[in-house]
């Protein structure tokens, strides 16, 4: 009998439905997981379940019995993949489930920081209607969405349903090709190029050791000055004290955030310590989290279990 052990099952909301796998086995959930307790929990475990709890070859090498790692999300970077190929751990993550709930998120805060709704309300919890005196004021600038350009840097399926919902509203996409490659692939241009002539930068790539800080000082100092960023992929993408320096000195517009290189991110986060900005939108992780895409995500979840017990292996890495 399989013995299945959901470490960060806190990580789905309660009104959500989730089912259970089809065969017979044993399951056990915990709403969080501190690292102190995953060995103990995973002790007995056959298959381990995890959102975010990080499964390291450290971890992994006290767990004899585990044969299969079910990622409850598409980010990898929180398991050792290398380590599970080599002592045969089958591991399978979520492909596709939000291509709906994040390109909406991407979009929404386009819509926000081109026309400065976040500064506008500000304003007015501030006062700032009645000293103007006037029917209207104009703290902020507005700018028009449709007829701006869309830089995507990562092609995969949630950045192809960004380009999909930017292109029905009137903005030109490109393609970013990877950093510092010394060709451009066929509907891909240069990165710096991209940087450079884009209104919109998005990001939609994983975290790895070549991406990481992908966006730095430098690489904002290519931007134009009235040009926004939205990250809705992984958090480490973006030095985030370099981005703070960014919107302080005016060298770009506008930043969205939903994920952090920490996560809760702490009060000395500096887009944490700066979230009074106006230009700048913080949300907690939570683009790809609408009901319809956590359902998605939860029925693909047991599907991978269910497959890895009948030895097909969806969506196996």
């Amino acid at each position: 009998m399989e013995s299945i052990v959901f470490l960060d099952h806190g990580t789905i909301p309660a009104h959500i439905s989730l089912p259970r796998p089809d065969f017979c086995h044993q399951w056990y959930q915990y709403t969080t997981t501190t690292p102190s307790q995953v060995i103990e929990r995973l002790q007995q475990a056959t298959i381990a379940i995890t959102n975010k709890v990080v499964l390291d070859g450290q971890v992994l090498a006290q767990l004899p019995q585990l044969k299969f790692i079910a990622i409850a999300a598409t980010g990898t970077n929180n398991v050792d993949l290398d380590y599970c190929r080599t002592h045969n751990i089958k591991v399978a993550n979520i492909q596709g489930y939000a291509t709906r709930s994040v390109p909406e998120h991407v979009i929404a805060m386009i819509f926000a920081l081109k026309r400065n709704l976040a500064g506008y309300q500000q304003d007015i919890a501030n006062g700032e209607w009645q000293r103007q005196q006037q029917f209207c004021f104009f703290t902020h600038p507005i700018t028009d969405v449709a007829g701006s350009t869309l830089g995507i840097i990562g092609n995969g399926s949630l950045g192809q349903a960004v380009a999909t919902l930017a292109r029905a509203i009137g903005i030109e996409v490109l393609f970013a090709e990877h950093p510092g490659a010394s060709h451009c692939r066929d509907g891909y241009h240069p990165f710096e190029q991209v940087l450079r002539e884009a209104d919109i930068i998005s990001l939609h790539c994983p975290l790895t050791a070549t991406t990481t800080n992908m966006i730095a000082a430098p690489q904002l100092a290519l931007m134009k000055s009235n040009a926004i960023i939205i990250n809705t992929s992984r958090g480490g993408l973006i030095d985030e004290q370099a981005l703070v320096d960014a919107l302080l000195a005016h060298q770009i517009a506008g930043a969205g955030i939903d994920v952090f290189t920490e996560e809760p991110a702490p009060a000395t986060n500096p887009l944490i310590a700066h979230s009074h900005l106006p230009n700048l939108i913080l949300t907690p992780h939570v683009a790809w989290g609408s009901d319809s895409a956590i359902q998605s995500l939860v029925n693909q979840l047991i599907d991978n279990i269910n497959s890895f017990h009948l030895g097909t292996h969806k969506n196996q890495l």
